[in-house]
């Protein structure tokens, strides 16, 4: 059996404390006890397995988490989300403890955006303004002017004089919804959420077809011509919000299926059908790094305070100009 001695000299390489607990252990009432016990959050993301959502303190989207770990009390924040979101709580938190249950949880579209090729890029084009969407490493955040989430873009680029050129960073589908609902020409970059371009427009279409009084709804990260058939595309909390009060019955939803958890248990009037994808041989609507997360890896990160999330305080400063203008602009 792999000591604690041993699980923290390979936590670098493993991403999380790979030790065994008790088989009778009780993982709710022991996050219980420690929550309670060191003053921790549990904050998490609506992606995450169905028992990390329902044991958290708080579950959001991504502008949600922010703003609520911008203003928690607690000595520790537990992250069960993604590596950005993390780090973006431990810059909005310099003096607390950030855990995350896995640090090998990344994002396919922050990794699209490799810094020192989005610097470069930023340098050929000096007098336009960096929008950025959250879904980056701290270092895309300190080469943006504002951050913004699906929540709250199109508020941020209408907040922007008109005749000011921007660029719109990482998500080049959210990107060209931005410009359709904006009317702005902004310069996009090129990268993309593997989850979200997975969708089988074909496969929506015939389901539509067979369910005919079926509403389809997408998250802004989606392919156009998808975005183009759906009934309301919107951020994740406002396709829950949606579901609940479109008079609707029946929905087909087109964004990671870990929303559908949240979803049911606020519309459970409701017939919930996740979108199909292209590639019938994988589970390619689950974020398959969300899902890294589990509750044995949140038991003992909040057991033993491990993985923790540190950013450099250099950058940690830079990058939180642009997260507070975000926050700012979204009271």
């Amino acid at each position: 059996m792999t000591t604690l001695e041993e699980a923290k000299n390979k936590l670098q390489e493993k991403g999380f404390l790979d030790v065994e607990t008790p088989k009778d252990i009780n993982y709710v009432e022991e996050i219980n006890r420690l929550r309670k016990e060191k003053n921790a959050v549990i904050l998490a993301h609506y992606y995450q397995e169905d028992a990390i959502q329902d044991i958290a303190d708080f579950v959001g989207d991504s502008l949600a988490l922010a703003q609520k770990a911008a203003t928690t009390n607690a000595d520790v924040i537990v992250f069960a989300g993604v590596h950005f979101m993390a780090e973006t709580a431990k810059i909005l938190n310099p003096t607390k403890k950030v855990l995350l249950p896995d640090l090998k949880a990344g994002c396919s579209l922050a990794d699209s955006c490799p810094p020192a090729d989005f610097e470069a890029f930023k340098k050929q084009h000096p007098n336009h303004l960096v929008v950025s969407y959250v879904n980056t490493s701290a270092e895309i955040k300190a080469l943006t002017d504002i951050v913004c989430t699906s929540s709250n873009a199109e508020k941020i680029i209408n907040s922007i004089p008109k005749e000011q050129p921007i660029i719109f960073a990482p998500d080049r589908n959210l990107g060209a919804w931005l410009i359709k609902k904006t009317g702005r020409d902004m310069l996009l970059w090129d990268g993309a959420c593997m989850v979200h371009e997975a969708f089988s427009i074909d496969k929506i279409l015939n389901l539509y077809a067979e369910n005919p009084g079926a509403e389809i709804i997408a998250h802004p990260e989606s392919e156009a011509h998808l975005l183009k058939v759906a009934k309301y595309v919107g951020s994740t909390s406002g396709l829950l919000n949606y579901v609940k009060t479109s008079k609707a019955k029946t929905f087909i939803v087109a964004t990671e299926v870990g929303i559908l958890h949240k979803m049911r248990q606020e519309s459970p009037d409701k017939i919930l059908i996740p979108a199909p994808v292209e590639d019938d041989s994988c589970n390619c609507s689950e974020c398959f790094y969300m899902k890294m997360n589990t509750m044995k890896k949140l038991y003992l990160c909040l057991k033993h305070e491990l993985p923790n999330v540190d950013v450099d305080p250099e950058l940690s400063k830079k990058a939180l100009v642009s997260i507070e203008r975000m926050l700012e602009l979204s009271k």
